[in-house]
């Protein structure tokens, strides 16, 4: 089963910016579309971005030109730059497999959480 372990999250001031990274393991990582989700309190989780196993890449409108995924397939790492940071940002951030159902993905990381707050 693929496990992915989520890092870089922290408090951040409006405008600032952060770096997520994601590890996983698996060895269908070069194959897999990959995608950053997010859940803030009180709402569901949505996914933020998506990258292709041969890099392109898809943002939710809140995000677009913001926000950037990467992916190394060598290092089995997927990234997320985070700038222009928002109050309304904050949220716990997670790495999955991209789905178009949400609610099919069975297995989590522990997520990462991103405080956007003066």
């Amino acid at each position: 089963q693929v496990q992915f372990v989520e890092s870089g999250g922290g408090l951040v001031q409006p405008g600032g910016s952060l770096r997520l990274s994601c590890a996983a393991s698996g060895s269908m990582f070069s194959i897999e579309a990959m995608g950053w989700y997010r859940q803030a309190p009180g709402k569901q989780r949505e996914l933020v971005a998506r990258i292709g196993a041969g890099g392109r890449t898809n943002y939710a409108d809140s995000v677009k030109g913001r926000f950037t995924i990467s992916r190394d397939n060598a290092e089995k790492s997927v990234y997320l730059q985070m700038n222009s940071l928002k109050p309304e940002d904050t949220a716990v951030y997670y790495c999955n497999t991209f789905v178009i159902d949400i609610t099919t993905i069975r297995s989590w990381g522990q997520g990462t959480q991103v405080t956007v707050s003066s």
